[in-house]
């Protein structure tokens, strides 16, 4: 390779050509070097390094003016240079990555040559943010897959190397697991469209192959519907555990099949954060003050005149739609219409391992950054504790409800209370009015005065056994304390 013999000053003269920054250690001048060829060479540029090349040659041969043999050149050098002698546009045949400064618009060189004129400004490829991934340095910017040919299945390389510090920060990182540092380099692929930000999104019969090794990627969720394809997470390949960690040079290779779509690539170095994580930074910086959470539930509950049934108060849940556990941290999306909330304990966790970020209540869009803690409710869950619902009224105070639970208790008490084989027949007489907590009482008084002819029936067993009758007017009267107490 030509690029690859060439001394220091010959790598500074040929980046000074074309407008490159020539500061740096040799490895870092090689890289800039073969990106330029890869990527951005021109017949101008390729001039320039034959030149080179040709130089430092003559300079080592014994008889000056002899003709200098034709040097070898490298694979890449060599069908880019026949691409120009065809008159043909360069394919952009590999992608290229730096971590130094680089032109934003690719071929577009700080001499003003290359292929792409300086008045047209091509829209960006951009990748959406991702909650879990905290991007520290951009190694290449979304780069379009391009096929070389009409086979199906493409190879689209790429060569890059590390800094000194991005494998510092790497070494040094915690490990997620072990294994696993949280400092990484990643892949994310994506539509080439330039329209809004894109999501992850693989294109078929994909491979990524990084220096000799192959990377996992992500598989297939199962489906058990009938009919329903299964889905596959989309989500940034680590590379970093089969990268060399040093000065060497990286290269990656995309294998992707080319099915009429067209796909985008880009390299980062991120630091991956974990649901612990994300939920600290949620408490520090995303508690909603508990008067304006108030103002708005007075805001959602303010008469409307157009109404025709005014709204008295709303209810709201203490126990979380997800887990069906009480609420330990109440959150929702800003952009939610509801006041309900889920426990964003949960919700995080959730979406660290299957990333959706859909509200479990509305069932729409809810964001890590439109994320919210509700104030207000994590006040009411400290001084409820005995209720698992509240009600917000007009005035945006509130009050527990626990006329459930009164309900689901007074069945029981004439229940425990009336067992005996004479009263067994009067168990339905309740009637749901004892929500006051007076009924139950009333109830089963009114039914043991009204049975006279069960009370005879009593007299006549006195008659016949004066033992028994004490014990029944004492067991009587000890039961109608029970429900009184009750």
């Amino acid at each position: 390779n030509m690029v690859m013999s060439f001394r220091v000053s010959d790598l500074q003269m040929l980046l000074g050509f074309v407008g490159r920054s020539k500061s740096g250690l040799k490895h870092e001048l090689v890289t800039r070097a073969l990106q330029l060829v890869q990527f951005d060479c021109s017949p101008e540029v390729f001039k320039k390094i034959k030149e080179l090349y040709e130089t430092r040659y003559a300079k080592k041969s014994s008889e000056v003016s002899q003709p200098q043999p034709q040097p070898p050149r490298a694979p890449e050098a060599l069908s880019i240079h026949s691409s120009y002698e065809r008159g043909s546009a360069v394919p952009r045949t590999s992608l290229s990555t730096t971590n130094i400064d680089y032109p934003a618009l690719y071929g577009k060189y700080l001499n003003g040559l290359g292929r792409v004129p300086p008045t047209v400004t091509k829209p960006e490829v951009r990748l959406v943010k991702l909650p879990f991934y905290t991007t520290l340095d951009e190694l290449l910017k979304p780069t379009e897959l391009v096929p070389q040919n009409n086979e199906k299945l493409q190879e689209s390389p790429c060569i890059f190397a590390l800094t000194p510090r991005q494998v510092e920060l790497i070494r040094n990182s915690r490990e997620l697991q072990p294994g696993v540092k949280s400092v990484q380099v990643v892949l994310r692929i994506c539509y080439t469209d330039t329209s809004s930000p894109q999501e992850d999104q693989y294109p078929p019969n994909i491979a990524v192959k990084v220096n000799h090794s192959y990377c996992s990627v992500p598989g297939y969720y199962p489906s058990n519907k009938p009919g329903v394809e299964p889905k596959r997470p989309c989500r940034p390949i680590n590379l970093t555990h089969l990268m060399y960690l040093s000065a060497a040079t990286n290269r990656i290779t995309v294998t992707w099949g080319n099915y009429g779509k067209s796909y985008s690539v880009g390299l980062y170095l991120v630091r991956q954060m974990t649901s612990a994580e994300l939920l600290q930074r949620l408490k520090t910086i995303g508690i909603k003050h508990p008067e304006l959470c108030k103002a708005l539930v007075k805001e959602k509950l303010r008469l409307d005149p157009d109404s025709e049934i005014a709204t008295t108060g709303v209810r709201v849940s203490l126990i979380c739609p997800l887990v069906k556990m009480r609420l330990s941290v109440p959150c929702r999306a800003e952009t939610c219409a509801h006041l309900q909330c889920f426990d964003a304990v949960f919700y995080l966790q959730m979406n660290e391992k299957k990333p959706t970020w859909m509200c479990p209540v509305c069932d729409k869009p809810a964001p890590y950054d439109q994320l919210i803690i509700d104030g207000l409710l994590s006040k009411i869950l400290t001084e409820c504790e005995d209720a698992d619902e509240i009600e917000y009224l007009v005035d945006g105070s509130w009050c527990p409800i626990r006329a459930e639970k009164e309900r689901s208790c007074s069945p029981q008490c004439p229940i425990l209370v009336l067992g005996s084989s004479d009263v067994n027949g009067l168990l339905p007489t309740p009637n749901g009015n004892g929500e006051n907590g007076k009924a139950p009482a009333d109830v089963v008084d009114l039914t043991l005065d009204s049975s006279s002819s069960e009370e005879e029936e009593e007299e006549d067993e006195e008659e016949d056994d004066d033992d028994e009758g004490p014990q029944r007017k004492r067991r009587c009267s000890y039961e109608k304390g029970l429900v009184s107490a009750c």
